[in-house]
């Protein structure tokens, strides 16, 4: 009989992966949370492995591997209980790097990024006042010289504290003098090493998960040109086409997170007695975890196909929505019925039912509801319900 399986050749991968993840258990999690500490010792492990160079071409020491690849690799590392939000941005900003950035910024970067003597972690598009309206963002860049003066807030800003590097977006051209709407934003590679102290401020922001989140604030930070990404007033789009492997690379976590969600409620469902039977003979426990698991497989499919399309070249812009939304949504309704089937247990710590994070994307990084209003535009042909 035929079998289909997207990602049947990165078995291996995920072996390694699992292999690396079984080394820290949710003890090791629990830990960190209580100390809103970074998993450094977690991400160093999978530096070391390569997984997180994966996406970086052998020529710079990486593995060579596709966005599918790296998405097999995140959803592996959340399918196993640990969490990649450590350190995932260095997968979904490789895409605009790779595709946009140039030869000298490559073997500048890219080399130290593999090793690991370099961490790109941080994604700076957010801002306070525009939201997901990031063409009215306010941060600029203004040429000066050799140079560019950075002025400007961002918020919602992961791991900048334990970044090297960082990927900004700024406008180059003020927005009443753009030829479009979408021109005059351009992106920054820029080296936080350099700045932090010295023109930018982080600071950080406690919120109900241990993501490292901070506010950053640019005050005449001084930046080379050389920092460019591609052409100046280009970088809308070169950050739509980053923002697509994002959705995606976020999607697998959240499978992950789903097939996490529902082998620890299945198994907690075997084992639990009650009136003398296994609470999961009951129809009531078993159906609404087998009605997760069947909207996780199809959430699965979206999102490998997603990948493909990417890794084909393509900006699957509805596809790589479509499955941030669905599997987000899958996610959720396994912590949902997980959590349910645990009852009052669930909300013990050691059982390690942890649904905020599965919260979380039904938010970020981009929210359902403008996925739905993007897929009504741009799919069913309905009028633009927002902006302008």
């Amino acid at each position: 009989m035929a079998s289909f399986h997207p990602t049947a050749e990165y078995e291996d991968v995920r072996a390694g992966v699992a292999s690396v993840c079984a080394e820290y258990p949710g003890e090791y999690w629990r830990d960190l949370d209580a100390r809103r500490a970074y998993p450094a010792d977690f991400v160093q492990a999978l530096i070391r492995e390569g997984y997180l160079g994966a996406m970086i071409p052998e020529e710079y020491g990486g593995l060579g591997l596709s966005l599918t690849a790296g998405a097999v690799i995140l959803e592996e590392i959340h399918r196993s209980g640990c969490n990649a939000a450590a350190c995932h941005a260095q997968m979904y900003t490789m895409g605009t790097v790779l595709r946009h950035g140039s030869d000298a910024q490559k073997q500048a970067y890219l080399p130290g990024i593999a090793d690991g003597s370099l961490r790109l972690q941080a994604f700076g598009v957010t801002e306070p006042t525009s939201g997901t309206d990031t063409l009215a963002l306010k941060t600029t860049a203004k040429r000066d010289g050799d140079d560019y003066i950075i002025n400007g807030q961002k918020i919602w800003i992961s791991r900048a504290e334990h970044s090297d590097l960082m990927i900004l977006l700024a406008r180059t051209t003020p927005r009443d003098q753009a030829k479009s709407k979408t021109d005059g934003l351009s992106v920054f590679l820029i080296d936080l090493r350099e700045l932090v102290g010295n023109g930018v401020e982080i600071r950080p922001i406690r919120t109900m998960i241990n993501h490292a989140t901070t506010e950053m604030f640019f005050e005449n930070a001084r930046i080379p040109a050389s920092a460019l990404i591609g052409e100046e007033g280009m970088g809308f789009r070169y950050i739509l086409s980053g923002m697509n492997s994002e959705r995606i690379l976020i999607a697998a976590e959240c499978i992950g997170d789903a097939k996490w969600f529902l082998k620890k409620g299945s198994d907690y469902a075997r084992e639990r007695v009650v009136f003398g039977k296994p609470i999961g003979a009951n129809q009531g426990v078993q159906f609404p975890l087998a009605r997760a698991h069947a909207h996780m497989m199809a959430a699965e499919a979206i999102v490998y196909r997603a990948a493909a399309m990417y890794d084909s070249g393509d900006n699957p812009g509805v596809e790589a929505n479509t499955a941030k939304m669905l599997a987000a949504d899958a996610s959720w309704e396994a912590a949902e019925a997980c959590l349910q089937t645990h009852g009052g247990f669930g909300f013990a710590e050691e059982y390690d039912v942890e649904f905020r994070e599965a919260r979380l994307y039904q938010v970020a990084p981009i929210s359902t509801n403008l996925i739905l209003c993007f897929i009504a535009e741009k799919v069913l042909g309905l009028p633009k319900s927002y902006g302008v």
